[in-house]
């Protein structure tokens, strides 16, 4: 007889027995995403008097992969406000859908709860930082978290700029600047030679900030191994969302890494 396992690799029923499916059957907890696998690095953000500037190159890695390189992760929200993914990408095309849909609803129900570019209204940003976290939360609870970090940039209900940050927990918190991923340790010192205080930001103008944001993804370009020198740049202001998905990045130089030890080739 003829022992070897049938042609598609399940050993054979008259030899082994039946095939047992009773292991896939799964009555214990339920299972949830342990680890995100496509992934978006660094997002970073500032404010500056009239408003706050918001930047996060177009790169989605697999794993250590640089693998897509044109995934837009700035999301205008009704025009006012600017939400910015850092994590898993499923996740964040999952919140993508659900900010839609809020949007959508909201403005059925109440077409006066649409946000004013000013923060006048009912889903500004600070509204809309609240929701998520509280969203965030919830789904941390549920021990089904959603793999990201948010930042949130838009106006207050004082017409005042806003810049807020959320994580797979739910903690949140605002500042002058914010950072994720990789930008926390590379990004975030250089913003907060600028703006350190709410008063420092005040003092910003748009031109200032936009050129330190771009410092910023220049130097995460330089350090970060899983960056593009291709970037999506968010300028929100009182008159409305300013969004460019496609800038590169300008004079570049990498004259400094001769300076590293272990660049180039090496002699003994």
């Amino acid at each position: 007889m003829d022992h070897r396992p049938q042609a598609w690799g399940r050993p054979r029923d008259d030899v082994y027995g039946a095939y047992d499916h009773s292991y896939l059957q799964n009555n214990g907890p339920k299972q949830a995403t342990q680890a995100p696998i496509v992934t978006g690095t660094s997002v970073i953000a500032m404010k500056y008097k009239d408003g706050v500037v918001m930047a996060a190159d177009n790169l989605a890695s697999y794993g250590s992969l640089a693998r897509f390189p044109d995934v837009k992760r700035l999301r205008v929200f009704l025009d006012s406000s600017v939400v910015g993914f850092s994590g898993d990408v499923s996740d964040m095309q999952f919140l993508d859908r659900h900010l839609t849909d809020l949007s959508i609803d909201e403005a059925y129900e109440d077409p006066s709860c649409t946000a004013a570019p000013n923060g006048k209204g009912h889903l500004n940003a600070a509204n809309l930082h609240k929701y998520l976290q509280k969203l965030l939360y919830k789904r941390r609870n549920d021990f089904d978290p959603l793999w990201n970090q948010l930042l949130i940039a838009g106006f207050d209900g004082h017409s005042k700029p806003y810049l807020a940050s959320v994580d797979l927990r739910g903690t949140s918190f605002t500042s002058p600047s914010l950072a994720t991923g990789f930008g926390s340790a590379l990004a975030q010192p250089i913003m907060r030679r600028y703006a350190e205080t709410e008063e420092d930001a005040a003092k910003l103008t748009r031109e200032q900030a936009v050129e330190v944001i771009k410092e910023c993804m220049k130097v995460l370009y330089y350090r970060d191994a899983r960056s593009l020198d291709r970037y999506s740049i968010a300028v929100v202001t009182k008159d409305g969302v300013e969004l460019k998905e496609d800038e590169q990045l300008e004079k570049q130089s990498w004259a400094f890494a001769e300076r590293i030890k272990g660049y180039g080739t090496q002699t003994v």
